[in-house]
């Protein structure tokens, strides 16, 4: 097919760029591979190249795994989308909202909801330094982030109670805000399920769907796949200025057409404590680890419907449904000024496309998926039983930069 090369010019050039160090592709439709390929390295220093089973860290992505968690205890009847999250974390009760004016702050009008957190409509943030809610998030990550360096380390739950302390940025359900709302919904699995969450998450998703290679950490013997973390720094770009070369609408790497060098991201981030052990927190919003192959399981099976590809049912075909769906009305919509998500909704953890034009994709209405901060990214289409995924491992990537071309060739196939 005349459509393969178009995708090998595109990353090959990429490569050659240094905006990329390799990367992975993999285009599926009514189940089979039209299309799996890896390109470059997945470790320059250590001379890897980059394969089918390198271990990408998933970051956002994981999101959709902490997503499908809550469908499957909402469909037990264990959990409701209307519960207060105080039900489960008190410290989500009597919470305080900022009135967007210095440091003044007023009660909620209700409490934060499960479907808040699912829909990012809870005033929850990450950490920034744009005010004074964000300001104390930062703060949290960063003391969170002291004690794991003298060998204090926080729990889940624990996490997600200090979240529940902070005051929130805007009246739940007003208004849409990126943030840590799924790290408390991994909290809350954990409490409503009476499992860790990743035992939660390895019983009901990843051993039934024989996600091998997915998990919170990367056991030692396989860490010699997990793909290396880089930042690409444009010519005439002072490393420590490195962050000058991302979008300040969407916080997204820019597409460069300059030549460059690719740096390694050090340390680790939004509080968790690295991929090399088993974790304390475990990061529902960030935190896990999976092949390209792993997540087109997961995926195929909510393409399927619930069912796994050897015929184990997951969730409910209604609940796939539901979660695939967008949760947003139209004033929150106009809220998200995400230069990304232009044409899209949200809901459960999922950008869901409304509107082709806004985007100028040739994606139909209803595709949905989400990406992750290191550039993995996924578009699951219901109506066309098909699926598009792409690896690589650079900061701030997110869904900019070559994904809109890849996308829009992966759809030519169909």
């Amino acid at each position: 097919m005349n459509e393969y090369k178009y995708i090998d010019n595109l990353i090959l050039s990429e490569i050659a760029s240094n905006h990329i160090a390799g990367a992975n592709v993999l285009i599926c439709k009514d189940g089979k591979k039209l299309y799996s390929n890896s390109y470059g390295m997945a470790d320059i220093e250590k001379n890897i190249k980059m394969s089918e089973d390198t271990i990408f860290r998933m970051f956002s992505m994981s999101k959709m795994i902490t997503g499908a968690c809550a469908m499957i205890l909402m469909e037990r009847g264990i959990i409701d989308l209307l519960d207060p999250v105080y039900k489960y974390i008190p410290t989500f009760q009597n919470q305080m909202v900022w009135t967007g004016h210095g440091d003044n702050f007023e009660p909620a009008d209700r409490p934060v909801l499960i479907k808040d957190l699912l829909n990012m409509t809870s005033g929850l943030t990450y950490p920034e330094i744009n005010n004074v809610v964000t300001a104390n998030v930062t703060k949290l990550f960063s003391d969170i982030d002291a004690k794991r360096k003298k060998g204090i380390y926080t729990s889940t739950v624990e996490f997600a109670s200090e979240i529940g302390k902070l005051p929130l940025e805007f009246q739940p359900g007003t208004k849409w805000r990126y943030g840590t709302n799924a790290d408390v919904m991994g909290a809350v699995v954990e409490i409503a399920s009476g499992k860790r969450f990743s035992e939660f998450i390895r019983d009901e998703i990843t051993i039934p769907l024989h996600m091998h290679d997915t998990g919170f950490y990367v056991p030692k013997e396989k860490m010699s796949r997990l793909a290396q973390k880089y930042r690409f720094v444009a010519s005439g770009v002072n490393t420590e200025n490195a962050l000058s070369v991302t979008d300040s609408v969407s916080g997204r790497v820019k597409q460069s057409e300059n030549l460059g060098t690719l740096k390694i991201e050090p340390g680790t981030h939004l509080a968790m404590e690295g991929f090399n052990h088993a974790p304390q927190f475990e990061s529902g919003g960030a935190g896990i680890v999976s092949t390209m192959d792993d997540f087109r399981k997961f995926g195929q099976m909510l393409l399927n419907d619930g069912i796994s590809e050897d015929g184990q049912k997951i969730l409910g075909k209604e609940t796939v449904r539901f979660y695939r769906t967008n949760q947003l009305p139209q004033k929150v919509i106009d809220s998200m000024n995400w230069e990304s998500l232009d044409g899209y909704g949200y809901g459960n953890f999922n950008r869901v496309l409304l509107d082709p034009t806004k985007y100028q994709t040739n994606a139909p209405i209803g595709e949905y998926g989400w990406d992750g901060w290191l550039g993995t990214y996924i578009t699951l289409d219901q109506s066309n039983n098909f699926l598009f995924e792409y690896g690589i491992q650079l900061a701030d990537a997110g869904s900019m930069g070559p994904l809109r071309k890849l996308r829009q060739i992966a759809y030519s196939f169909i």
